[in-house]
């Protein structure tokens, strides 16, 4: 049996710590500095982290080896399974010759692109997290940006940072509940809590949004839109947590702030619209066709652009063919999440296999056996599944052929096979780094700061979601200590807990394992390094404002807790 160290090295906690964050740095100097492919950094760090679990902490070298094996399987399943079938599922709107119709639809709503981003990847998107969650917002909303005109990169950075405030309450509140299961405080009060906190990002994403979409003249002639979303959002997120369901939370803010934007938009209108348009034009390669062809890494399908031209009308089927793949998107996890009788049947066919050789051989820091050694094949209830049967009906809907749909399922297979292995060594990465107990080190290190610990601990959730890619998962790794350093500081357990959990939000856009789906999803597969260029300083930015909120929320602004 193993169990983790938390100063393993020369029992200096400092010195632990610093070698701990080895294969973490490993990642982000060859990816953001030596502009490696984002598989070799992803390889590289997971080399780094053997080195330092085997040598510096003494872990068993079979063990460490397991515990890589366990982390890259689940970076390929549910992970990669749920990118893979929802870039599937835009294939076979490709196919179909929908996508054209999509664009249609959406410039029918607004044909204002800065609009547009708001709409697509911070509401739509916000829907999505929701419901799913796992990296199928930033796939999803991604292609659907560049059917409205964005090239590849813009559209990767947009959906990225658009993934932030909704992923604390992402998946019907799985990382609020799962912090509440272990700390024992009911996840009510830390979704509350939450609540108080990440509405303030939710509330300047959409000004951001149209900042890259058009620089500062696309803010200054759209300001009112990105207000108006980013107010009634993160009031609806803000009531909802607090009051409502912290579960439906993002449902309700995300409908809300389309609501709103739906209805802004009857009164007034922004200007500059066709100018904005053209630059966005100016900047395209290609086609707006061929441009949508190529998100999914060089055209698995296409649809003649002579013939888009030669489309009709919108008319009320068309929009609903249009529509059809996302509105069936969010039927069935709606379903499958909300509803009781099926959420428990899905669950119940999950497999827990306890992982060979690792199971009941990795103890905790505190001696107990660790769970994370079990793995669950979803099977059926895994978000990627579910959009496996989504992909279906719309293959049948839109009369495609079954053996042309499963034709362009192997071919997407194809093409990621480097975001597979970029996201399974980044993943095998994380499960070394957590059952080798160098997360907890850092973890530890950065807890004993005493009452400063309330400014520094959503770096704590901010470190374990750009690591893992999960908010879930850094409040797995560092719930309980959040909530055993505060009650040493004297500070309000509950606070820390959520800000965990609303760091984290802040750290997905820069995990190497969201980077590669931005990338894998808008056929950017090799330029991860540039797009975590783009968005590294946001992520610091506005981390270093929810630092500030958590710690003037621990005395002089405790007033605006619940």
């Amino acid at each position: 049996m193993y169990t983790p160290e938390l100063a393993p090295i020369g029992a200096s906690i400092v010195v632990s710590a610093l070698v701990a964050s080895l294969p973490f740095v490993t990642v982000f100097v060859t990816l953001g500095l030596l502009r490696w492919k984002a598989h070799w950094a992803g390889l590289s760090g997971l080399g780094v982290a053997l080195l330092v679990a085997v040598f510096g902490y003494r872990m068993p070298v079979d063990l460490a080896a397991l515990s890589a094996t366990q982390g890259f399987v689940f970076g390929l399943f549910p992970i990669m399974w749920i990118v893979l079938n929802a870039i599937w599922l835009y294939e076979l709107t490709v196919r179909s010759g929908r996508f054209e119709d999509l664009r249609l639809v959406i410039n029918a709503l607004s044909d204002d692109p800065r609009i547009q981003a708001i709409i697509i990847a911070f509401g739509f998107g916000g829907l999505l997290e929701a419901l799913a969650g796992f990296g199928a917002p930033v796939a999803i909303t991604g292609v659907m940006l560049m059917a409205v005109g964005f090239t590849p990169m813009r559209a990767a950075v947009i959906v990225l940072l658009a993934n932030t405030a909704p992923v604390a309450f992402g998946a019907v509140g799985t990382p609020i509940v799962t912090a509440g299961s272990l700390t024992g405080i009911d996840y009510h009060e830390i979704g509350a809590y939450v609540g108080h906190q990440t509405p303030l990002v939710a509330l300047f994403v959409p000004f951001i949004l149209v900042l890259i979409a058009d620089g500062w003249r696309g803010l200054k002639e759209t300001w009112p839109a990105a207000l108006t979303f980013g107010v009634v959002f993160s009031i609806a997120q803000w009531v909802s947590a607090t009051w409502i369901s912290v579960e439906l939370t993002d449902i309700v803010a995300s409908l809300a702030g389309i609501a709103a934007a739906v209805v802004l938009l009857r009164f007034w209108q922004p200007r500059g619209t066709a100018a904005a348009r053209e630059r966005l034009l100016k900047e395209c390669t290609a086609s707006l066709v061929g441009a949508s062809t190529t998100a999914a890494g060089g055209g698995v399908g296409t649809t003649d652009a002579e013939a888009a031209a030669d489309r009709p009308r919108l008319t009320p089927r068309t929009v609903f063919f249009a529509l059809f793949p996302y509105l069936l998107v969010v039927v069935v996890f709606s379903l499958a999440k909300l509803w009781e009788p099926l959420k428990m049947f899905l669950v119940g066919t999950d497999i827990k296999i306890g992982w060979p050789g690792l199971d009941g051989n990795i103890l905790t820091a505190a001696g107990k056996v660790a769970g994370s050694t079990v793995y669950t094949f979803a099977w059926l209830s895994s978000a990627g599944s579910l959009l496996i049967i989504c992909g279906v009906v719309v293959a049948l809907v839109y009369r495609l052929p079954l053996r042309e749909a499963a034709r362009s399922w192997w071919q997407t297979l194809v093409k990621l096979r480097f975001s597979l292995l970029t996201v399974g060594s980044v993943l095998a990465l994380a499960y070394v780094m957590n059952m080798s107990g160098m997360t907890l080190t850092i973890g530890a290190w950065i807890a004993g700061t005493g009452a400063l610990f309330a400014f520094l601990s959503p770096i704590l959730g901010w470190f374990g979601t750009a690591v893992t890619g999960s908010d879930t998962s850094a409040n797995a790794l560092f719930a309980t200590l959040q909530q055993s350093a505060a009650v040493q500081a004297g500070i309000d357990p509950t606070l820390l807990v959520a800000a965990n959990t609303s760091g984290g939000v802040i750290g997905k856009m820069i995990s190497p394992q969201n980077l590669a789906i931005a990338a894998t999803a808008v056929g950017l597969v090799g330029q991860e390094a540039t797009i975590l260029r783009k968005v590294i300083w946001w992520s610091l930015g506005m981390l270093v404002v929810m630092c500030l909120l958590v710690g003037l929320q621990s005395s002089v602004l405790s007033w605006m807790l619940p």
